[in-house]
């Protein structure tokens, strides 16, 4: 069979599997078993050397030591009730404005995401939180799925992101490191964030039943001295939280496993201080943590031998021979990639498109002399969209699963596409201005 045959066959099978609603991890290492014993000529023994010499090299990353640190600072931080303070908080400082309990919704997801990589602990517990409040005050159902949806899925992007170590525990390039990763996602997550924050001020500043404030008297019952208390009480605990796990990492005191641990054990005193720290929160926490680093891991060694076969049988030089002998301009191919990715987004988990891709674009993206770094942070940004693009839009379902009675897909479905243009906006401006995502690793890390 012709080395293109393989490449096109390889995916069309994945595809397949993948349809059948099979774990996504088996459905990768069950496809690079098949493939690799047909490139091999069915030499099982010398398949599982390669398969357990590559899963040794990916276990013995010190790297992937922070997702479990991570996980677990997630789980705690859900647990210690900070993002039901600072709602509670900004619920009164900002609900006078129009469309003001939306914005509220955005900083806590903003500030939540700064402090837990977990999408699904960020919809569910704005969803619980903040749908009710929403909805009581006459937001249209759209508008608040579409905000808490959007807003929810920051923490993959905005540092400490789960999806960051990943993708640098995948390159092993020196410029795509998890530190010039975290810092050059800073300001490309602020973007989001403010893009949501403006479209929700100004949507409902035209149209105010999109988003009626709260009641004047409701809003003046609170002093002015009593609403910045609330504020700053609700927003020092997760800032000095931030400044402990991002601060460290960015002076260059620790790196991002030794950050994890610091930012578990912060998340485990900022739980003790709300006196939410017991023994079922322990449990519960470690479970839910080990649980997760399991599926996470499960999809890593999938992922790395799905990439490992496919790349020694020469898929990758059929896709980058494809791409740059072409004749294509690089912009056009850097779109077809970033087209490809947003595509396996409507269907695929991100995991398994960082682990399919990144080994393939890689290369690609090196031979035409673009800034890894800058590539690496365009492919974050894009993968932020696979939560929320339907059909299959993670954050979706888990915003469907905590939802009032009442609501359907369709509902949510329509509340997002406005928040998926805004995304795609926010990858127009990176590409435009790449200094937003190369200035701060260059900074602080010499990155270049």
């Amino acid at each position: 069979m012709s080395l293109e045959f393989m490449t096109i066959a390889m995916f069309v099978v994945l595809i397949a599997t993948i349809v059948t609603g099979l774990p996504l991890a088996y459905c990768l290492g069950g496809v690079a078993v098949l493939f690799g014993l047909i490139d091999n000529g069915w030499n099982v023994a010398a398949l599982f050397d390669m398969f357990a010499n590559n899963t040794w090299g990916l276990m013995n990353n010190y790297v992937l030591v922070a997702i479990p640190l991570f996980i677990l600072m997630a789980q705690l931080l859900d647990r210690s009730k900070v993002a039901e303070q600072l709602f509670d908080a900004l619920y009164i400082v900002l609900g006078g404005l129009k469309g003001g309990l939306g914005l509220a919704v955005v900083v806590v997801c903003t500030v939540f995401a700064a402090t837990t990589g977990i999408i699904g602990a960020s919809v569910v517990a704005m969803g619980l939180l903040a749908t009710p409040a929403l909805l009581n005050k006459g937001y249209q159902k759209e508008m608040t799925s579409g905000i808490i949806c959007s807003a929810g899925t920051l923490g993959i992007l905005i540092p400490p992101s789960i999806m960051m170590v990943v993708y640098g525990g995948l390159t092993g390039l020196k410029e795509t490191s998890v530190g010039n990763l975290f810092a050059g996602a800073i300001f490309p997550g602020l973007i989001l964030a403010s893009l949501y924050f403006l479209y929700i001020f100004i949507r409902c500043n035209l149209n105010p039943e999109l988003g009626p404030p709260i009641s004047k008297d409701e809003a003046k019952s609170w002093s002015t001295a009593q609403k910045w208390g609330m504020t700053l009480k609700s927003l020092i605990p997760p800032l000095a939280l931030i400044l402990a796990v991002m601060g460290t990492i960015l002076a260059g005191i620790a790196t991002p496993t030794e950050a994890a641990g610091l930012g578990a054990g912060g998340a485990a005193l900022l739980a003790v201080f709300n006196k939410k720290m017991n023994w079922t929160v322990i449990r519960e926490s470690a479970f839910a943590t080990m649980k997760t680093t399991a599926m996470v891991m499960m999809l890593f060694i999938g992922g790395k031998f799905f990439s490992t076969v496919f790349l020694s049988m020469g898929g990758g030089d059929v896709v980058a021979d494809l791409m740059i002998g072409s004749g294509l301009n690089r912009w056009v191919v850097l779109a077809i990639m970033m087209v490809i990715v947003f595509l396996m987004g409507m269907f695929i988990d991100w995991a398994a498109i960082l682990l399919i891709t990144v080994p393939i674009f890689m290369p690609i993206v090196l031979e035409l002399e673009f800034n890894p770094l800058w590539f690496s942070l365009l492919m974050c940004v894009n993968l932020q969209t696979s939560f929320v693009t339907p059909p299959f839009g993670y954050a979706l379902f888990y915003f469907a699963g905590v939802a009032p009675q009442g609501y359907t897909m369709m509902h949510i479905y329509k509340g997002i596409m406005p928040f998926v243009i805004l995304q795609l906006i926010g990858l127009a401006i990176l590409v435009m201005f790449p200094a937003l995502t190369t200035w701060l690793p260059a900074l602080f890390f010499g990155a270049s």
